[in-house]
């Protein structure tokens, strides 16, 4: 896996932490307790801080950054979608970043709530907890509460298949 050091910042990796050999990890970056990321996915924390709480799983292709004013902050439970981009973001516990939608710098997204597929949330905006944002830019969906825990199934069902990567994943060359 690539994982590497940038300087005097080292990724932490929580137990049971499991980076795909075709990901990158740099600098910065703390991985909670059974976070996985997968191929493709490029986490860099050069300029500031990433922080991913436990069981939440960055999917293939996702880039998460940060700046140096904004620290990059994931939850617990989360799932961020195929091709997701944040960046500088508050992001809560359970949360949906669905594929393929941007979050940037100084944003908040409460707990519970959902970032549909291709929604860009601008800069400082904030979404309520269980509220659902879509489009582009995001608006609230108004009169739309996310059922309370709406992401288990599939926070379970990628720290299981983080575990089945873990043990059976081989290289064919």
């Amino acid at each position: 896996m690539a994982i590497y050091a940038l300087g005097d910042r080292e990724p932490v990796l929580g137990k049971d932490a499991y980076v795909h050999p075709d990901a990158t990890v740099i600098g910065a970056v703390t991985l909670g307790d059974g976070v996985s990321v997968w191929p493709g996915a490029v986490l860099r924390g050069d300029y500031g801080n990433i922080t991913i709480g436990a069981r939440s799983n960055i999917q293939d292709g996702t880039v998460i950054h940060c700046t140096m004013v904004d620290a990059t902050v994931i939850g617990e439970g989360c799932v961020v979608g195929h091709n997701a981009h944040i960046e500088g973001a508050t992001i809560g516990d359970d949360v949906l970043i669905a594929s393929g939608s941007i979050v940037l710098n100084g944003s908040v997204i409460g707990d519970g709530a959902i970032v549909g597929a291709g929604a860009v949330i601008p800069f400082g905006f904030t979404v309520g907890p269980r509220e659902m944002a879509l489009g582009v830019p995001a608006k609230i969906r108004q009169g739309y509460e996310v059922p309370e825990g709406h992401l288990t199934l599939n926070a379970d069902m990628y720290y299981e298949n983080a575990q089945f990567y873990r043990n059976e994943l081989r290289r064919l060359d």
